[in-house]
């Protein structure tokens, strides 16, 4: 490609190749060709003049003339833009926009002549005047009628100037607020999206790459060492270790082989597998939250609705004021200038903005949430309810002791135990397992298939007779297995506070296994620091025995727990706490928790969540730190900060403008001006982030040391 070097710095280079070099649909092209370097750091690319400006690394500066000068329009395919290009091209279009606007509106100030300004104006009110009628028309009384009812004020005064500039700023705070939302989107899209532009495709004749575009439901690629796995789908060959904190939050790597799923987003750590695809980019787990977080109705928070709802109520109140002003002062003028002042388009334009970012902002730091009322009723909440096992604990169960009854031995009712808990990985069932490696106990198959009963235990048969290993609960209740007084004596004695198994063959009590699982270390830490934000209440829902729920209770300062509880029972409790009028937060880990996630106010898991629990939760943290739910309660409550200022000064500010037009302190024309530059300022306001640069460690970073 030809060029002219029109700026050139250490490190920055802007090329320009001429208005006609290439056309706009291009530009996504190019910028993803430039990019792709290795020695660029960013780039941005206009069709306009043919400009591309390359931001390089030291010492590059060749190379990336060369990369410029190799560029082929004719080679190139109309591609779609990345995602980083598309946040880029929403900058440059609204600058491009506002310029033009800036421009069209002074430039036919200064040189068309008065007639055909007027007839400009007439002919562009026209626009606003139709849309207030179809509003009337639907019976509705919103800003669009307050818009054109001010446009209509003044041509009837025949101020055609005033108009003009009336409409100016109109087309303005419209621009802006396409401009905010775009932008917001944008970056929130872009910060959870996958960003991998070619696959490599496996084929008869070898590997080839290809754009991801190219891709079809079927196709089989290839994946290898430290990429990232761009689609979901099933492992069709080879064998691999994947990081799968992005989906599940579980920071260790997962082994796939052929046959089991593998999800868009993860990370090959190491190996190399063959993936047939199931699901395309588009239609991804992860696209999917994406779509749900940006475009879900139900999803959006109460006070987003409210403040909308609010803005088209006030609306009303500006007419009564043009009407009231102009019977007392019977100045027309002054009654204009009522009319281009609302509450309503600050307040509906930068509470989802805020909302917008806010959620964005929990992406950057591992926090996804699912729709910003989630936000809203953690910020709200006052209980927060815990699972034990897994969530305040690590789920890493250390087995303590074995006790034997009847003609069992310790070491056979190890072996027996670690023969049937092996089938199942549950944190519970490797400790048994890991305990019998420990002690050099071999456990060979020697029952019949196994069967897993959900929050209860495992039961197979043994040599003919039925053997079964759970909770107490299980164990005597549902399979009628004695446990004589002196056996629990013993049991109690020997447990202390840890949970026990209770193991019966043939009807008859043979053991039991004592399981200490030690709360983590960040517990108690977070819990102080949650009830220092305000959350009154703090609960644990255990299945555990009463003694183990209670040494846990105590080491981590909570006096409100119920034990020996079943999946239902946690979501009835939830659902108790919610009809006495609190606002629960419900944070869990596995299948058991799912019916008390979905009951609660808004949901948690974390961690190692089970795929349910991550699928019912509305907000997933990856990560295993129970601190990070202290960044959520701040984050969640900074944002309703943010609102309710926001709130005091649209009214604070608009309420001067109108006392101001009033009083005829100010003309329309700057009544207008200063009400869309506040909405302005204010919505870029929203768009930072809750947290500052310099208080961002403190902030929404986990503290640096966890009570011991």
């Amino acid at each position: 490609m030809k060029f002219k070097i029109v700026y050139d710095k250490p490190q920055r280079i802007r090329f320009r190749c001429g208005a006609y070099a290439f056309d706009k649909e291009y530009e996504g092209a190019i910028y993803n060709l430039v990019t792709a370097s290795p020695y660029v750091n960013s780039a941005q690319v206009s069709s306009a003049n043919g400009g591309i400006l390359v931001n390089y690394t030291k010492g590059s500066r060749s190379k990336i003339i060369d990369l410029v000068r190799a560029i082929n329009v004719k080679t190139l395919k109309k591609n779609e833009p990345s995602a980083e290009f598309g946040i880029q091209k929403i900058d440059s279009d609204f600058h491009d926009n506002l310029f033009t606007l800036v421009a069209k509106h002074y430039l036919s100030k200064m040189f068309l002549p008065a007639p055909i300004r007027t007839a400009i104006t007439l002919y562009r009110s026209a626009k606003y005047i139709k849309k207030a009628l179809k509003t009337l028309w639907n019976g509705k009384l919103t800003v669009d009628v307050l818009d054109g009812a001010s446009v209509v004020a003044c041509l009837c005064q025949r101020k055609f100037k005033t108009a003009a500039t009336v409409m100016f700023m109109l087309r303005i705070s419209g621009l802006l607020e396409e401009y905010t939302q775009a932008r917001t989107k944008a970056v929130l899209t872009d910060s959870l999206a996958i960003k991998t532009d070619r696959v490599w495709l496996v084929t008869d004749d070898g590997d080839v790459l290809i754009p991801i575009e190219n891709l079809r439901v079927g196709d089989k690629i290839r994946v290898q060492t430290g990429k990232v796995i761009p689609v979901d789908g099933v492992v069709a060959d080879g064998e691999a270790t994947v990081n799968e904190s992005s989906m599940t939050g579980e920071p260790l790597p997962v082994l796939k082989r052929e046959g089991i799923s593998v999800y868009a987003g993860t990370v090959i750590e190491e190996g190399s597998i063959v993936v047939t695809v199931r699901q395309l980019a588009s239609n991804t787990k992860i696209s999917k939250i994406i779509e749900l977080i940006g475009n879900s109705e139900e999803l959006k928070a109460g006070v987003q609705s409210r403040a909308e709802a609010l803005a088209d109520r006030i609306v009303p109140f500006s007419f009564i004021g043009f009407f009231a002003t102009l019977i007392f002062t019977k100045n027309i003028t002054r009654a204009v200038s009522l009319l281009m002042v609302d509450y309503s388009c600050a307040i509906k334009l930068s509470t989802p903005i805020a909302v917008i970012s806010a959620v964005k902002e929990a992406a950057d730091n591992d926090i996804t949430i699912k729709g910003g009322k989630y936000l809203e009723a953690f910020a709200n909440a006052d209980t927060i309810v815990f699972d034990k096992t897994g969530t305040l604990t690590n789920a890493e169960p250390v087995l303590e002791k074995v006790v034997a009854f009847g003609d069992y031995t310790e070491d056979e009712v190890l072996r027996i135990s670690a023969c049937l808990e092996e089938h199942f990985p549950h944190s519970v069932a490797n400790a048994v397992v890991i305990g019998a490696e420990k002690r050099g106990i071999s456990h060979s198959e020697e029952h019949t298939e196994v069967e897993y009963v959900v929050a209860h235990g495992i039961a197979t048969t043994l040599h003919g007779k039925r053997a079964i290993i759970g909770s107490k609960h299980f164990v005597v209740e549902d399979e009628n297995v004695t446990v004589t007084k002196e056996q629990q004596n013993i049991i109690d004695e020997k447990s202390g506070s840890c949970s026990v198994l209770y193991l019966a063959i043939g009807g008859e009590l043979s053991g039991a296994l004592c399981i200490s699982d030690p709360p983590r270390k960040e517990a108690k830490q977070a819990i102080d620091m949650l009830k220092k934000q305000g959350i009154k209440n703090v609960v644990m829902l255990t299945g555990d025995s009463y003694r183990a729920a209670k040494a846990t209770a105590a080491m981590l300062g909570i006096t409100d727990y119920k034990c020996q509880v079943l999946p239902e029972d946690k979501h009835r409790y939830v659902e108790e706490m919610k009809q006495n009028g609190q606002k629960v937060i419900m944070v869990g880990d596995g299948i058991n928790d799912t019916p008390a996630l979905a009951a609660a106010n808004v949901s948690v898991a974390m961690n190692d969540a089970s795929d349910i629990a991550r699928e019912t939760a509305d907000i997933t943290i990856k990560g295993s730190d129970l601190r990070a739910l202290v960044r959520v309660r701040k984050l969640s409550k900074d944002l309703m900060k943010r609102i309710n200022k926001n709130y005091r000064f649209i009214i604070a500010f608009n309420s001067a403008l109108l006392l101001s037009g009033f009083m005829g302190v100010i003309q329309p024309s700057v009544s207008a001006f200063l009400h869309n530059a506040s909405t302005m300022m204010i919505c870029a306001k929203s768009m930072t982030p809750l947290t500052k640069k310099n208080d961002k460690g403190k902030a929404l970073s986990l503290p640096e040391k966890a009570e011991q």
